[in-house]
């Protein structure tokens, strides 16, 4: 097995495991994050009504729903098939796929916008390279991508959370990092926002969000 394969497997084998109580636990998340629902304004405007974006990673769905109700053409892919079937099952009038964002099956600039919402942070940080040209490839110009992640520089590794018998690397960064990988791969850094981690959600370091116009 490949080092590629191996990461993309136990992702895969981790959200399997979690889906549905993923799903139930984060499912409210927004309402408590005025930050997130700025942010997807934010975005949402910057790419225009009926632009068509790809939430990359999009696990149960959420970000996608969200980002559909406020205009855009959205569709979702996701390495795990459980994590899918919550995402169709609570959208179903989108679009949602099985696959991985290192190997995008749209064609070259073809797409409007793409979103990674805390879902690079499972990508080693030697194939962030790689995806964030998959990004770029498959978006047009002028094309918006929006990032969220973990700040910070040690990864966390999260063991049986709510009693499954999995773990997982989740990996902070650096936003002077993300946005000097985004620069080589052809992206300008439009807007750059990092916050306070917010103790009643359990946070433990800041968040950051990213959108780069390709």
């Amino acid at each position: 097995m490949t080092e590629a394969s191996d990461f993309l497997t136990a992702t895969r084998t981790f959200y399997d495991a979690i889906a549905e109580d993923y799903a139930d636990h984060f499912r409210d998340l927004h309402a408590k994050l005025p930050w997130d629902r700025a942010v997807f304004a934010l975005y949402a405007e910057l790419v225009g009504v009926g632009g068509k974006v790809a939430d990359l990673g999009c696990g149960p769905g959420r970000v996608t729903g969200h980002l559909a109700s406020l205009g855009l053409s959205m569709s979702g892919l996701d390495l795990s098939e459980s994590m899918l079937a919550v995402a169709r099952r609570e959208n179903p009038g989108l679009r949602f796929e099985r696959g991985s964002m290192l190997e995008l099956g749209h064609e070259d600039g073809s797409l409007d916008g793409v979103v990674s919402w805390y879902s690079s942070i499972h990508t080693p940080a030697d194939r962030l390279p790689h995806l964030f040209a998959e990004f770029r490839r498959v978006l047009k110009p002028g094309g918006h991508a929006l990032l969220a992640f973990q700040v910070g520089e040690e990864p966390r590794h999260l063991e049986q959370p709510w009693g499954h018998p999995v773990s997982l690397d989740f990996h902070r960064r650096t936003p002077e990092g993300m946005a000097g990988l985004l620069a080589e791969a052809g992206f300008s850094v439009r807007s750059r926002t990092v916050r306070a981690p917010e103790p009643e959600l359990d946070e433990k370091v800041p968040q950051a969000y990213l959108v780069a116009r390709a």
